[in-house]
């Protein structure tokens, strides 16, 4: 089947140096005319950018892009890339499950959280992308705005048949319709299948490339929760109820670091809706004054394109950023001005000519920006809008391990 990827993830910089799987150490820009200087600090191999296109699934290819980062970690230069809609379809299904379950008092939606994909590949297992690339309406871009439309008008009609009190039971037949929905939109469901010459189930699959989901693990920090003790991460997506590690700012920061610099990629959830993140620019910045940037346009309900048009000269000359504290970050959170937008990857650390330290970060919304589908993270804007990463647990300090009992 045909691949939907866009093969320019490693496309250059300059002609004398490339974007590629391992960095390289002269310092690179955002934009052809800025005059940000960024130096390597670490650079992890990853495979190319792709497109989640008109979806609402940031959260399954920033997922399979941390996996197959893994994979490339334990030692497979270049692994099969994963099918996101695979993820999709089985999440869908066990979504609109709980969601009936709980007579619609959660969530439903396209979106979903880092802990779906551990749900799904221990349940159901993974298949690569070649086998299930989830495009069975005439598209070859994804465009999940039908499909959704129907699958919700589904499971509310069947709570309104609930709650018109037109039955006092379920029969076994609307899991079967639900499934026909998926089948139609994302194609069949994938039983077992061969590939490379070998026939696979999806679960001997996962055995097969060697991922281990007990492996795995959240980090977040909220001063509301107690420190270094597991807690439920309190947004809309997390439909599976998964856990993170509540840690201190500064803990969460020197991870992502420890992690980068040790060889270890991380999934990184955020918000996206501030005026200093900037997929065009290549940048996420907090500019001490926000108000040198002009914003035009808005950015779309699922946060799966560049979205507004940003100018500033911030996103051209560094310029001083906010000092963030635990305060500013839990006020965020508690004022809903924080949300749960977006999830990307986190691949490498540099920093720039001022000694202000960036994430590297993936991102699933093609190449059209000038890094190539990549843009870089301040440690000031990382700090104030993180949701939470996702990491190998040996991405993990032998003193951070100690301090959440791992």
């Amino acid at each position: 089947m045909k691949r939907i990827t866009i093969a320019l993830a490693f496309v250059g910089f300059a002609t004398s140096c490339s974007f590629g799987q391992f960095g390289y150490t002269e310092p690179v820009t955002n934009g052809e005319k800025s005059e940000y200087q960024f130096t390597k600090i670490a650079h992890l191999g990853t495979t190319p950018v792709q497109s989640q296109g008109h979806t609402g699934t940031c959260w399954s290819f920033s997922a399979l892009s941390f996996f197959e980062s893994e994979l490339i970690r334990m030692g497979n230069e270049n692994p099969d890339l994963l099918s996101e809609m695979y993820i999709v379809r089985k999440s869908y299904e066990g979504k609109a499950e709980k969601y009936i379950r709980m007579d619609g008092k959660i969530n439903f939606s396209e979106g979903g959280a880092f802990h779906d994909i551990p749900y799904v590949i221990r349940n159901y297992g993974i298949v690569p992308l070649e086998v299930y690339n989830g495009l069975n309406y005439g598209s070859e871009r994804h465009n999940h705005s039908e499909l959704f439309s129907v699958l919700d008008g589904a499971v509310q009609g069947l709570l309104g048949h609930l709650k018109n009190r037109r039955t006092t039971s379920l029969t076994s037949a609307w899991k079967t319709a639900l499934n026909g929905i998926l089948d139609a939109y994302l194609g069949k469901d994938v039983k077992e299948f061969e590939f490379k010459g070998k026939k696979f189930t999806p679960k001997s699959y996962v055995k097969e490339i060697g991922l281990e989901m007990d492996d795995y693990l959240s980090l977040t920090s909220f001063t509301h929760h107690e420190m270094n003790k597991e807690c439920m991460l309190a947004i809309p997506d997390n439909w599976a109820w998964g856990k993170s590690y509540n840690v201190s700012l500064d803990d969460l920061m020197e991870a992502c670091e420890y992690a980068l610099k040790e060889g270890y990629t991380l999934a990184w959830g955020a918000d996206v809706s501030e005026k200093g993140f900037s997929f065009g620019n290549g940048l996420a910045i907090n500019p001490v004054d926000e108000n040198t940037i002009e914003v035009s346009g808005r950015d779309n309900k699922n946060f799966s394109d560049a979205g507004a048009d940003k100018k500033s000269n911030a996103f051209k000359t560094p310029v001083p950023e906010v000092k963030i504290t635990p305060e500013i970050r839990q006020e965020g959170y508690d004022n809903k001005t924080t949300t749960d937008d977006h999830g990307m990857h986190i691949v490498g650390i540099y920093k720039d000519q001022k000694g202000t330290k960036y994430f590297l970060v993936k991102n699933s919304w093609g190449t059209g920006n000038y890094p190539k589908g990549y843009l870089y993270v301040s440690e000031s804007y990382f700090k104030w809008k993180t949701i939470n990463v996702y990491l190998h647990k040996d991405g993990i300090s032998k003193s951070m391990k100690k301090k959440l009992g791992l």
